[in-house]
């Protein structure tokens, strides 16, 4: 995954993106995946595109909100970002693991999961797997009977951190890479990873797919190893080519301003031969466009799909460790804006730590992290909507405010029924808006206001366009006593869930 290729890792994304049976869950009547075909209006296909929903297990991963990535590997040791899988595997030797160091440190950074690189595009593997002599069996680490993969499980287990494998399917160093055979291989290798390590509730795979040893490229049985996860794991989503979660299309921890979870799949365009593709493909269009999902783009597939998006980022520039790196951590204030746009965008962050030749996160990566979870917890340890009065035709707050983002009011968009006023009972000074739509029901926001009062009349704070899981937006200090939210446009009746208002002085301390 390290600073892949842009245009390789497009090409190759859309590779393991299945969207079968497997793909189906409801509640009620409600699915996450649903066949369109072009003589529907666009109506129609909005009212499909609201009542879409999430799987219970792509719901419990957008509560998560932070998931952390541990790169750390045979890299670790070579500098490399990208291993050729040709290193001797002595030269893997941590001389100080502490895998619930890591684990601690996320967990106490807010990230709920964590993902360790079991294999990265070298082939060199973090568990004493039977189907290659390249793993750490070879190297002096614990005389060639440690497991990395193991103890960053039983981490995860001890602090009630989730737990996930990164599993890249290129391998460089594997001999059948290139043929049939190496199918197999994935197979034995997700087997053991699935089966050896108690709850797995992630599998990450890459979209990268380069030359192996052989100076073949690997045609991946995506559809087979998806099948294998169900079954072994079925309460783990399947990311970034996988059908559960979709990459966001960019690394740097920004996601969209309009990001919707609810995006067309398969391409109703002709392939060469004639044929008309199916809807086992990519979200249709450029996944690094502006928008995915739009009104507009919704006919663009041959279904529509709850796809949310991961926005990942590394807190240095690079995935793996390298000590030139130390002084270039990202600070804490950058870490929140990254935050507010990844988070705050209707999306998860995937944040990648790296841990260093000791094996250890370094006191620059800690630090940061520590103080990064500081002035988030400042920002929003006081909800200045807590004890607001409704003024307006909504009167029924208490589902606003009670933070539960399965309770909400559900707007009628008849009348006045599409806002809501609250008195906040005395002057209060805020700049950051935050707002949760109950997905459980389906995203159906597509245009909001944040007004306030002032000298006898409302004037406009700030303004959004989708809402989603989170949406956290950030604007000029304001002091006011009443303020009015808006819904301009949305799809069908939205639930709104959570409504705060925040005062973030952080970044003047």
């Amino acid at each position: 995954m390290s600073n892949s290729n842009n245009k390789t890792r497009l090409k190759h994304i859309a590779l393991g993106l299945a969207f079968s049976s497997i793909a189906f869950a409801s509640y009620g009547q409600q699915k996450n995946f649903v066949v369109i075909n072009p003589s529907m209006s666009e109506n129609e296909l909005v009212e499909i595109a609201a009542n879409i929903v999430p799987t219970p297990e792509q719901l419990r991963w957008q509560q998560l909100e932070l998931t952390g990535f541990i790169h750390f590997g045979m890299n670790t040791f070579t500098g490399r970002e990208w291993g050729e899988g040709k290193d001797d595997p002595k030269l893997f030797n941590p001389t100080a693991l502490d895998a619930r160091q890591w684990v601690k440190s996320c967990k106490d950074a807010g990230i709920k999961q964590v993902i360790i690189t079991a294999k990265h595009h070298d082939g060199f593997c973090l568990w004493p797997t039977k189907t290659t002599e390249y793993s750490l069996k070879k190297s002096p680490w614990k005389d060639g009977k440690g497991d990395v993969v193991k103890e960053v499980a039983d981490a995860c287990k001890e602090l009630g951190v989730g737990f996930g494998v990164y599993v890249s399917p290129w391998d460089r160093n594997h001999p059948s890479y290139g043929t049939d055979a190496y199918n197999d291989v994935m197979v034995a290798q997700l087997t053991e990873l699935l089966t050896q390590y108690g709850q797995v509730d992630e599998v990450w795979f890459d979209g990268a797919n380069g030359e192996g040893p052989n100076g073949k490229k690997q045609v991946y049985d995506f559809e087979r190893w998806y099948a294998l996860i169900r079954k072994l794991q079925p309460q783990a989503v399947i990311a970034v080519s996988g059908p559960d979660v979709r990459w966001v299309g960019t690394e740097t921890g920004h996601g969209r301003e309009q990001e919707w979870s609810v995006v067309p799949v398969g391409k109703k365009n002709k392939t060469d031969n004639g044929s008309q593709t199916t809807a086992d493909s990519p979200p249709a269009g450029d996944m690094r466009g502006s928008v995915l999902g739009s009104r507009s783009q919704l006919k663009d597939g041959d279904a529509l799909k709850w796809y949310p998006a991961e926005t990942d980022v590394s807190i240095r520039p690079g995935w793996f460790y390298h000590e030139a790196e130390d002084k270039k951590v990202k600070t804490p204030a950058y870490l929140k804006e990254i935050y507010f746009h990844s988070v705050g965008r209707n999306g998860v962050l995937l944040l990648n730590i790296p841990p260093d030749k000791r094996g250890l996160f370094t006191d620059y990566d800690v630090n940061a992290l520590k103080e990064w979870r500081g002035k988030l917890d400042e920002i929003f340890k006081v909800n200045l909507m807590k004890n607001a009065k409704a003024t307006g035709k909504v009167k029924k707050i208490k589902y606003l405010l009670d933070g539960n983002d399965a309770t909400d009011h559900t707007f009628s968009m008849k009348g006045n029924d599409d806002a809501v006023e609250l008195d906040l009972k005395g002057a209060k000074t805020f700049n950051v808006l935050l707002l949760q739509e109950n997905i459980r029901k389906g995203q159906r926001v597509e245009q909001f206001i944040l007004e306030y009062w002032e000298n006898g009349q409302w004037k406009k704070a700030t303004e959004g366009t989708t809402i989603g899981f989170k949406r956290l937006l950030e604007f000029p200090t304001i002091t006011a006593s009443k303020v009015r939210l808006r819904i301009v446009a949305a799809r069908l009746q939205p639930a709104l869930a959570e409504i705060g208002l925040y005062l973030d002085t952080t970044d003047k301390k």
